[in-house]
């Protein structure tokens, strides 16, 4: 039957639990279908409490026995938890359940994955293990004892025993339950150390299955970066004898931070030059940074609850931002950052399952892990950094992490360091967090003599989330250049406070054109009436190289309207002036390969439906082809230049240099496969000692109808590397011709390889699938009625996975009367099934009823 209906959870209901822990013992006794967990907790009353019911979370428990100072109680218990009569006193509480890891393939609690125990508790998974408060502001000491025949057994802090087939572990930060860990198996260690600013040895493992070894030194080499990195920016040194990473298969997000113990989808930290692309190796970097810095951002200071999530993600988020741009190239990091929050927050920003950055509600909290949380979140600290300043962001910082440690906060909390560190007022920032929807920010110029006005309104349109937004506080940063390509004005941070507002620039000797919103000063969307040679005066002379992206992006985008709407060629323009940036030895090697890349089909379909039109998938994927042949005929005599060029033949490295060359060369390629019938991507295939050039060549061995030969043969050589094959399911889908992607998925689906459980496996064929616009979108409706099906079927298993593919049909209102006939179809066939989980629900929810 259909899970409970969801009940709505308010901010402003907040209360404190009824008590506080002192300590917390855990002891397991492992089997794979009936876990034994006894727990002894040391409660005491709470006194800034104002209910004292005591209730603990509980749900899928087998409850054994209850006591209270060791006398034995008959709780009263329901689906969701225990509530029981309790001294008005410092008391112990003693449980015993029973669990069955096996048949969890929800992966939220105790579960088995490839006969290996894992833990996922963030953000509500601790109660499917024992009862307890599972709250993140419920913070208390572990102690933790496995009993199992394994040859691992691993929880969080430090090893207090660890004989045969037991061990116990001791871990001296209360934390809340959410950031609890365990893990059991066969697994091989991948050691290494680290030296504290302080001098104290740390002890590192990577934890592996036999076999993976080899994928571990790369992994290894970012933990140690990380852990330099915070301590020489931010002052924070890590504050235990061991950190331990594991490598698991079945694991439905990238990577979780819990207290030492770090469990990680093994996509997101097993790597090799043979097996891992550059953009992998990128990633791993970056997700090892994430969850290692949230042992400060997280861990010592975490939420009071869940509406606060923002205050460790998005922090978190734009940390490891700030890590990323320091190991490789700054600007291609802020770029990327930027069309990942289009192509993910704008839309959700604009649609139906728009929200604050701390949302004000909610029904089921895995439903608000979004790019709303993480990356809007990130881009609110880089505005504040940017107003208050470098000097004052550092100190503003350590006075956080002095005042709070050892507690569980508030955006209130967060806001006030900055606040007191600075003098400034920041009541109406905070809008940010509170406020949903993307602002639009317009700008018009007066020039007299000299003096340059610049007058900017910010609108924010209205939503169900927020159906009056005020005007926010924007950084916008500008510079000035000149008509001989000088930069007559170093970038300004402008700071609009208000819903109109005029800034002048005096003294000037001639009318300059004005670069705005440097570095994407703020996450708005800009309209700036610019005449497209004024563009292309910025696209060849902009010293900031993020606008100077951003007006070739716009160039392109206003050449592909024009060909979706007017049926005219590629702008010559625009194309002359890529073809000068790509030319310009002198500019990073993975910048240029960002120039040659152009807006994506749903970012083109949200553009039209902006201007009031409906966009038509099979034509964007026309101009978009279109375009692409264009550029290769008109880079004829560069590409191939480009591409020998940047070919790197020595030894395979993952660092900066040597992925920006790749990178580059691999973009040269797929333009020279439209003009030489795949005969260099076949012979860079043949040649390939590492997976970014053969996964390269291959993308362009399909794109030229060559590659079928050699997808038997990567699948005959890499069948046994289940990553890698990911790759491949993948790759066939993001690659497949419109008319035949829901027939190339169908056939993925049936491959005796596809296990639909794994959410790896899903989301490489049905999380592509919903990305490829115009085979996703087909007309026939076949792609949504295949979606759905799949939704249904792997719902009652992993509501989680299941909810977050779901954002799939979030923008169907943009799209033709016929289409969203039948995507609505397919979104009331879900929403009618009767085992239809609460994640899911909520989310289908929000987007039918957009």
């Amino acid at each position: 039957m259909r899970d409970a209906a969801p009940q709505t959870i308010y901010l402003a209901d907040y209360t404190p639990f009824g008590f506080i822990i002192d300590s917390v013992a855990l002891h397991f006794d492992l089997d794979p279908h009936k876990t034994r967990v006894k727990s002894t907790i040391a409660f005491r009353p709470n006194p800034d409490a104002t209910d004292p019911t005591f209730f603990l979370h509980g749900e899928k428990l087998n409850l054994i026995s209850a006591k209270i100072d060791g006398k034995p109680v008959t709780p009263d218990v329901t689906a969701e938890g225990l509530t029981c009569d309790v001294p008005n006193a410092p008391f112990v509480w003693e449980s015993e359940v029973e669990i069955d890891p096996t048949g969890n393939t929800a992966l939220e609690g105790l579960y088995m994955s490839n006969g290996m125990y894992c833990t996922q508790c963030e953000a509500e998974g601790f109660r499917k293990i024992t009862y307890y408060p599972d709250r993140p502001d419920v913070m208390a000491v572990f102690t933790v004892t496995i009993n199992g025949p394994h040859p691992v057994l691993l929880s969080n802090g430090n090893p207090v025993s660890n004989d045969t087939n037991s061990a116990e572990w001791h871990d001296p930060w209360p934390k809340p339950a959410y950031l609890f860990a365990l893990v059991a198996g066969d697994l091989v260690a991948h050691p290494g150390s680290f030296t504290t600013k302080s001098g104290r040895d740390v002890t590192l493992n990577l934890y592996v299955r036999p076999g993976d070894e080899g994928k571990c030194a790369f992994g290894m080499q970012a933990l140690k970066d990380s852990m330099k990195w915070d301590e020489e920016v931010y002052g924070r040194e890590y504050d235990l004898d061991l950190f331990n990473i594991v490598a698991v298969d079945d694991f439905n997000m990238g990577a979780m931070e819990n207290k030492g113990l770090n469990v990680f989808n093994s996509s997101a930290v097993l790597a090799s030059p043979e097996t891992s692309t550059d953009m992998n190796f990128e990633r791993i970097e970056a997700i090892i940074a994430h969850e290692y810095f949230h042992n400060w951002t997280g861990n010592r200071i975490t939420c009071r609850d869940w509406f606060q999530l923002c205050l460790k993600e998005g922090l978190t988020v734009f940390r490891d931002s700030q890590f990323t741009s320091d190991m490789r190239s700054a600007p291609v990091k802020r770029i990327s950052d930027v069309i990942d929050l289009r192509a993910r927050q704008f839309p959700e920003d604009q649609g139906p399952l728009a929200h604050p950055v701390r949302p004000d509600s909610f029904q089921e909290i895995n439903n608000f892990y979004t790019a709303t949380v993480y990356e809007k979140g990130a881009e609110v600290i880089g505005m504040l950094k940017l107003l208050v300043g470098d000097k004052a962001y550092a100190d503003a910082l350590d006075l956080y992490f002095d005042r709070h440690d050892g507690q569980a906060c508030t955006i209130e909390d967060w806001l006030r360091v900055f606040e007191d560190t600075t003098g400034r007022d920041l009541t109406q920032f905070k809008r940010w967090y509170s406020q949903a929807g993307t602002p639009r920010l317009s700008v018009t110029e007066d020039w007299d003599h000299g003096k340059l006005t610049l007058t900017f309104k910010q609108h924010t349109p209205p939503s169900t989330a927020t159906p009056d937004p005020q005007p926010q506080v924007l950084p916008i940063a500008v510079g000035l250049i000149d008509q001989d390509g000088d930069e007559v004005e170093e970038t300004n941070i402008l700071e609009m406070t208000k819903a109109e507002q005029s800034f002048v620039f005096d003294n000037l000797g001639t009318r300059p054109i004005v670069s705005i919103l440097r570095g994407f000063s703020a996450p708005v969307v800009l309209t700036q009436d610019l005449s497209d040679a004024d563009r292309a005066h910025l696209l060849a002379y902009d010293t900031d190289p993020f606008n100077r992206w951003e007006q070739g992006r716009i160039l392109a985008r206003k050449s592909l309207l024009a060909m979706i709407l007017e049926g005219k060629k590629p702008n010559k323009d625009w194309l002359k002036g890529i073809r000068a940036v790509i030319s310009d030895e002198h500019l990073d090697p993975a910048y240029r390969a960002l120039m040659l890349s152009l807006p994506s089909q749903s970012d083109l379909a949200r553009a039209l439906a902006e201007d009031g039109h409906t966009p038509d998938p099979d034509i964007i994927y026309a101009a978009v082809e279109a375009t692409r042949d264009a550029m290769a005929k008109s880079y004829a005599n560069l590409v191939p230049t480009l591409y020998m060029r940047h070919t790197v033949t020595d030894a395979y490295e993952p660092n900066a240099a040597q992925s920006g060359k790749r990178s580059l060369a691999n973009a040269a390629l797929s333009l020279l496969t439209r003009t030489d019938d795949g005969a260099m991507a076949q012979k860079q295939y043949g040649a390939a000692d590492n997976m970014t050039q053969q996964l390269g060549a291959l993308a362009n061995l399909i794109r030229a109808g060559k590659g079928s030969g050699a997808l038997k043969a990567f699948e005959a050589q890499w069948k046994d590397d289940r990553l890698v094959m990911d790759k491949w399911f993948g790759l066939q889908v993001m690659e497949a011709d419109p008319e035949e992607a829901h027939e190339v998925v169908e056939t993925l689906t049936e491959h005796a390889d596809f296990n639909w459980k794994n959410p790896n496996r899903f989301r490489s064929v049905l999380g592509a699938f919903a990305a490829h616009h115009a085979g996703f979108h087909h007309a026939s409706g076949a792609g949504y009625r295949l979606l759905a099906d799949w939704l249904i079927k792997l719902d009652p298993l992993n509501p989680q996975t299941t909810a977050r593919m779901c954002s799939a049909f979030q923008t169907w209102k943009r799209y033709d009367a016929d289409r969203q006939a039948l995507i609505k179809t397919e979104l009331d066939r879900i929403l009618a099934q009767p085992d239809l989980s609460r994640d899911t629900t909520e989310m289908l929810t929000r987007i039918r009823g957009a």
